[in-house]
C-alpha cells in the first residue's frame, strides 16, 4: 500500500507554524510527515530556516500516530555523526517509535556555514558511509571509540535509547551513491521517479541474502490554489530553484546564488514541471510517476508558507481520497 505524506518545509515557514501544520496534516489523514533540515532557505523569498530538530521534537509531542522523518539530515559537516545519533535516539523516544532518521550527503547551501569547505561528491559519499557506521554503532548503546578517515569518536555512549529500534533512510540519487550506501540504508530516499536507481538498490540488498526489503521514500512539489495564475506565480517566486537539478543544487552556496542561477527560469517553465492550480487530477497524475517507479512513501510539498492552511483545510482531504483511490 502506498503511503502519502506531508512536508514540513522549514525553508518556507517558522517553527510554531510548522508544528500547527503538522497537527492539521495528521488530522486530515496524511500517513507520515517529513521535515527538511536546512540552515538557509533556497531563495530569500521563502524567508525561513528554523532548526529541524526542536521542530521535530515539538511535532512528536503534538501529534499522536503520524510517522515522522528527517528529510534529510547531513551528518558529516554541520553536524558530527555522534550528535546526530543522540538527536535521533532522543526523538525516537519522544515520538514513541514513529521516527525514521533520513540522511544524505548534504548541500553546500547548508554545510558551508561552519567553515569546513565543501568536499567533492566522491568524498561526501565516503564521509556519509563512515558517518552511518558511527551512528549505527552508537545506537547499540555500547561505548564507542572510533578513528576513521574523516571522523573520530572518543569514549561516547548514548544513555537514552529508544525501545523501538531506529531505522535509517538514505538519499541516493545516482549509481555511485547506490553502490556505496545501498547496504548501509534500511530505506531508500530519492527525489526523482527513477526506477533504475530503485531496482539497483533492491538488487544490491537482495544480493546479501539477509537484508529485508525497505521502503522507498520520495517527495514531489505541488502548488495547489483555486487560482491557477496565482499558483504559477507563487511556484515561480519560491520554487524555481528546483529547475537546476540536484547536481547543481548541491553545489550553490547561498540563496543569492540560487536567485542568480535561476533568473532566466520563466513561470511557464516552472508550471511545466510542477502541478499548479486547482486541478487535483494533475497532482494525482504527477504522483503516479513515483508510485509506478516503485515508491512506497510519497510526500507532497505544498509550495508557499502562506498557502498551507488553505491547502490543509480545502484540498488535502479530497486530494488524499483521490490519491488512495488511484493507488488501489
Amino acid at each position: 500500500m502506498t503511503r502519502f505524506g506531508y512536508t514540513l518545509m522549514t525553508e518556507q515557514s517558522g517553527p510554531k507554524d510548522l508544528v500547527r501544520y503538522a497537527v492539521s496534516a495528521e488530522q486530515v489523514g496524511f500517513d507520515f510527515e517529513v521535515c527538511s533540515d536546512h540552515f538557509s532557505p533556497w531563495l530569500a523569498t521563502q524567508g525561513h530556516a528554523p532548526n529541524a530538530w526542536p521542530v521535530l521534537g515539538a511535532v512528536a509531542h503534538a501529534t499522536e500516530a503520524v510517522q515522522l522523518y528527517s528529510y534529510v539530515t547531513c551528518p558529516t559537516i554541520r553536524y558530527h555523526p555522534a550528535v546526530v545519533a543522540q538527536q535521533a535516539a532522543t526523538l525516537q523516544i519522544l515520538a514513541d517509535g514513529r521516527f525514521t532518521l533520513g540522511l544524505g550527503s548534504g548541500e553546500n547551501l547548508n554545510e558551508h556555514v561552519v567553515g569546513r569547505g565543501w568536499p567533492t561528491i566522491e568524498r561526501r559519499l565516503d564521509m556519509l558511509a563512515e558517518a552511518i557506521k558511527i551512528i549505527r554503532e552508537l545506537l547499540t548503546g555500547e561505548l564507542v571509540d572510533f578513528r576513521g578517515e574523516y571522523f573520530e569518536v572518543d569514549s561516547a555512549r548514548i544513555w537514552d535509547l529508544p525501545a523501538e529500534p531506529l531505522t535509517i533512510g538514505v538519499s541516493m540519487t545516482g549509481e555511485k551513491a547506490v553502490e556505496k550506501l545501498a547496504v548501509a540504508a534500511d530505506h531508500l530516499i530519492n527525489v526523482a521517479p527513477d526506477r533504475k536507481i530503485i531496482d539497483e538498490w533492491r538488487s544490491l540488498r537482495q544480493s546479501t541474502g539477509v537484508l529485508p526489503e525497505g521502503r522507498v521514500i520520495g517527495q514531489i512539489p505541488v502548488c495547489w490554489d483555486t487560482d491557477r495564475d496565482a499558483a504559477v506565480k507563487r511556484a515561480h517566486d519560491q520554487f524555481r530553484w528546483f529547475a537546476g537539478g540536484w547536481s547543481v543544487n548541491a553545489d550553490l552556496p547561498t540563496p543569492a546564488g540560487f536567485a542568480g542561477a535561476t533568473q532566466f527560469v520563466r513561470p511557464d517553465d516552472v508550471a511545466s514541471s510542477i502541478p499548479c492550480g486547482p486541478d487535483l487530477d494533475a497532482i494525482v497524475a504527477a504522483v503516479d510517476e513515483y508510485r509506478e517507479a516503485g515508491f512506497t512513501d510519497i510526500a507532497l510539498v505544498q509550495i508557499g508558507g502562506d498557502s498551507q492552511e488553505r491547502f490543509l483545510d480545502e484540498a488535502a482531504k479530497p486530494l488524499l481520497a483521490a490519491l488512495r483511490a488511484d493507488a488501489r
